[in-house]
């Protein structure tokens, strides 16, 4: 018996075994558990998104003044500039992109800011800063002659000059500046300067002979401007060339509207058409938005009124449709012309 004991107490063993068996200080082992200690976790970084944006809510800086002014030239910001990206700006933004079907997102982006820049000049620090400086008068009182006749002749087309055309800058004439300045945020001097002629002009087209020496189309006993397919019947000729609408029954001139066309992108179509239907309150289910007095001739192509025309002239286009700012005479229009009547739309 003592030999086998002796045998079995040298078992081979490890040196940790051994440690564990031969050191008289190693601690006995424990029937309680040992704490553990957790790691302390690390925080996960939170992702952040690239800013694509220029200027987007909650900026204020000189560039959203910039922006500011350059809505404001076009009738999309009406407050003063505040510098400031509030509610209204990105109301105004929005608007502004969804008139020119970019993605309307409240947010400028470098295809927002490209489109707004190319329809727009370079705010002066006084209107980036609500300060309201005339500039040198270029057409005023001391004028007088074609210069003048063009003044008038532009006012008249927009509405603000009743009187015949004189090529004379008297009290009418000023006082029809000074209106269109008003309206147009402009220092109202009733002189024209550099900044209120930019504006008439980028709302209006070069006069006629006709328009500046008070001719009515057509006077002079021919129809030379009309296409030859406006000369009988009744007619919405219309004529890319002078930019005009002129509704002729029996080659008689009744009625001139200026008007605008469609885009490169979306041009209005040139041809001989008719009148398919009429729609007094028509809301384009395209574009959403409001088309009243329509004549359509051509599919979706129409004469309507527009109320961008009528604010911004020239300084846009339409969808392809032609576009008319004179609601009172487009009213009329409306009620004289028939399902039917001819439709030439041309280039004299």
């Amino acid at each position: 018996m003592v030999a086998l004991t002796l045998t079995l107490a040298g078992c081979t063993a490890s040196a940790t075994d051994r440690t564990a068996v031969d050191d008289p200080t190693s601690a006995a082992p424990s029937s309680e558990p040992v704490p553990t200690v957790a790691p302390t976790p690390t925080a996960t970084p939170t992702p952040t998104t690239a800013r694509t944006a220029l200027y987007m809510a909650g900026d204020a800086n000189d560039g959203v003044r910039d922006l500011q002014a350059r809505l404001k030239q076009l009738q999309w910001y009406a407050p003063e500039i505040t510098g400031e990206f509030d509610s209204v700006t990105v109301e105004a933004v929005t608007g502004f992109q969804d008139k020119r079907d970019l993605p309307a997102t409240g947010e400028v982006d470098q295809a927002t800011w490209d489109r707004l820049v190319a329809m727009t000049v370079q705010p002066t620090d006084d209107e980036m800063h609500n300060r309201l400086v005339a500039g040198a008068t270029i057409i005023g009182p001391e004028s007088s002659g074609d210069r003048v006749r063009e003044l008038q002749a532009r006012l008249k087309q927009i509405g603000w000059f009743d009187a015949d055309v004189t090529g004379t800058y008297g009290p009418v004439t000023s006082t029809a500046v000074a209106g269109f300045q008003t309206k147009r945020a402009i220092p109202s001097t009733g002189d024209v300067d550099q900044r209120t002629w930019d504006r008439l002009t980028a709302m209006t087209r070069m006069p006629t002979d006709d328009e500046m020496h008070n001719r009515a189309p057509g006077n002079d006993g021919t129809t030379a401007l009309l296409d030859p397919g406006c000369t009988t019947g009744r007619v919405l000729c219309i004529d890319k060339s002078t930019r005009s609408l002129r509704w002729v029954v029996g080659g008689s001139v009744k009625m001139t509207l200026d008007v605008r066309f469609g885009s490169e992108l979306t041009p209005t179509r040139e041809g001989a058409f008719s009148v398919g239907w009429k729609s007094r309150d028509h809301v384009s289910k395209l574009y959403d938005t409001p088309m009243p007095y329509a004549m359509f001739f051509s599919g979706g192509q129409a004469v309507h009124y527009s109320p961008d025309f009528a604010a911004n002239g020239y300084n846009g286009s339409s969808h392809g449709c032609v576009n008319v700012r004179n609601e009172a005479a487009i009213a009329s229009l409306f009620d004289q012309v028939r399902i039917g009547d001819k439709v030439i739309v041309y280039w004299s």
